[in-house]
């Protein structure tokens, strides 16, 4: 059975998508809960008009992501820490940290979407991947210093 998608179903499609489905998963599963309808011609020309429209908000979007990565990438924070004379921290710099800090520098993240594998816990230079949505990354260096007095 073509039945033409009217949201994103995970594993079958986009959105104006026409499918072929068996004949049970349309009528027990798409139908019912207004994921697809069936294709007519004019279902099909209402869903082109819907799916041109969804593709330019999305375009949109991805021009304000990839913006942001861009601006995130190469930014370089200064962390103070408590350190002894061999550079280790007395305690160690997470992602609040860092999140905090790029905050402070103009940079507004949440502390979700800074990735550390484990906090930082040495005196230096670090790079840190700040996950800005989807497919789209930057990274940023982090310096942690020792902190004076």
């Amino acid at each position: 059975m073509k039945v033409l998608l009217r949201e994103n179903v995970a594993d079958l499609g986009k959105v104006g998508d026409l499918v072929r489905v068996s004949g049970g998963y349309a009528r027990n599963f798409l139908l019912p809960r207004k994921l697809a309808m069936e294709a007519t011609e004019q279902s099909i020309a209402v869903m082109a008009k819907r799916r041109a429209k969804q593709d330019a908000e999305e375009a949109v979007r991805d021009a304000e992501f990839v913006a942001s990565v861009e601006r995130l990438s190469g930014v370089s924070i200064t962390i103070a820490e408590r350190a002894d004379e061999s550079g280790s921290l007395y305690g160690s710099v997470g992602a609040a940290a860092i999140a905090r800090a790029l905050g402070e520098a103009g940079h507004p993240v949440e502390e979700r979407q800074v990735r550390l594998e484990h906090p930082l816990k040495a005196v230096g230079e670090h790079k840190v991947v700040v996950h800005v949505h989807g497919q789209y990354e930057a990274s940023v260096t982090v310096v942690v210093s020792a902190q004076e007095g």
